[in-house]
């Protein structure tokens, strides 16, 4: 590796959860950070606590948060924003801390082009809803919300993908929300939009011809109206937009049976129209391997997709498997 060698950021998530732990054992696999350069946005104490547990010999160098030192060297670096006591679940201190990892890797990735400071990609470790509200951030439900209020773009989507696991990408036309109010966010433009970009990023992670398989909201996708109009209102006129596009989607299909299809190859992406109806099949099927892409953000970010599991931090009990493959899909990424 070189100083031009790509640069990643990683943000550390909550100290008190299992960020730690997942970020030092998926980098621990020199596989996995071979060919690039990490920043490590958080808190010296919890890495190498985590580093102790797991009998891992630390093999970052630490530099302080704004030292421009970390720039010409090979390796990862811990860009150490300070070190505490991470305390038992969600505390407004550590929604404030991993509020701050985040916020200034987005800043990093704004520098000039060129700058060796300057991340390709950004890879999330878990953070805390609760712990963001009580830190005074409850404007944002999430990562996603963040990242595209910082980058100044409307246009995003969570995407998931499970590595090895053919035909599982679920894309989702609303994240964070109530489930009361997911009807009244699916619009025609809104589905059609999540459409183009399952289409985009299906082509963007090696799929030239993607067939997309659209969810319906209501049961059975609404039987013929009997259960609910949502899909032929919004979800169908969306399809045939897409399709007069040369776009290749079909729908909408009733969100119980569709992921077998998917399953067994006959889709290459499946959208759901609410988060539980594509978390629950992602979660259900690939939890310790599937990966969070933020579709449509100017820069890549993935994260793994489980949380801060309070309940097991400072275990050692952590499986690193979504956290590494999260760094491998944005190391494949930033290369494409």
């Amino acid at each position: 590796m070189t100083a031009r060698s790509p640069l990643i950021a990683i943000t550390m998530g909550d100290p008190g959860g299992i960020g730690a732990e997942v970020v030092v054992k998926a980098l621990a696999e020199k596989g996995v950070r071979s060919g690039f350069r990490f920043f490590v946005y958080g808190e010296a104490g919890a890495m190498y606590a985590a580093a102790e547990r797991a009998g891992i010999e630390p093999f970052w160098w630490q530099v302080p948060f704004g030292s421009r030192a970390a720039g010409p060297a090979d390796g990862v670096f811990l860009l150490d924003h300070g070190s505490s006591e991470p305390e038992a679940g969600p505390t407004r201190e550590s929604g404030e801390a991993s509020f701050r990892f985040l916020e200034h890797a987005i800043a990093d990735t704004l520098r000039a082009k060129g700058d060796p400071l300057r991340p390709w990609a950004i890879v999330t470790a878990p953070i805390s809803k609760e712990a963001w509200a009580l830190a005074g951030h409850a404007e944002f439900p999430g990562h996603t919300e963040l990242l595209a209020a910082r980058y100044n773009t409307k246009r995003v989507r969570m995407m998931f993908v499970a590595p090895g696991t053919p035909g599982l990408r679920v894309m989702l036309a609303t994240t964070h929300v109530p489930l009361s109010k997911v009807p009244g966010l699916l619009t025609v433009g809104r589905v059609s939009e999540t459409i183009d970009l399952a289409q985009e990023s299906c082509v963007r992670l090696g799929v030239e011809r993607p067939r997309i398989a659209v969810c319906g909201v209501n049961p059975h996708a609404g039987e013929a109206g009997l259960l609910g109009d949502d899909e032929e209102r919004v979800i169908a006129p969306a399809i045939r937009l897409a399709q007069g596009r040369g776009i290749g989607a079909s729908g909408p299909f009733p969100g119980d049976t569709i992921f077998n299809a998917a399953l067994k190859g006959r889709y290459d992406i499946v959208i759901a129209m609410y988060h539980d109806q594509g978390l629950i099949p992602v979660k259900l099927l690939a939890f310790d391997r599937a990966v969070n892409y933020s579709a449509g953000l100017p820069v890549v970010r993935t994260s793994p997709d489980h949380g801060t599991a309070f309940d097991i931090a400072g275990k050692n009990l952590a499986d690193a498997g979504s956290m590494k493959a999260a760094i491998e899909l944005a190391g494949r990424l930033v290369m494409r």
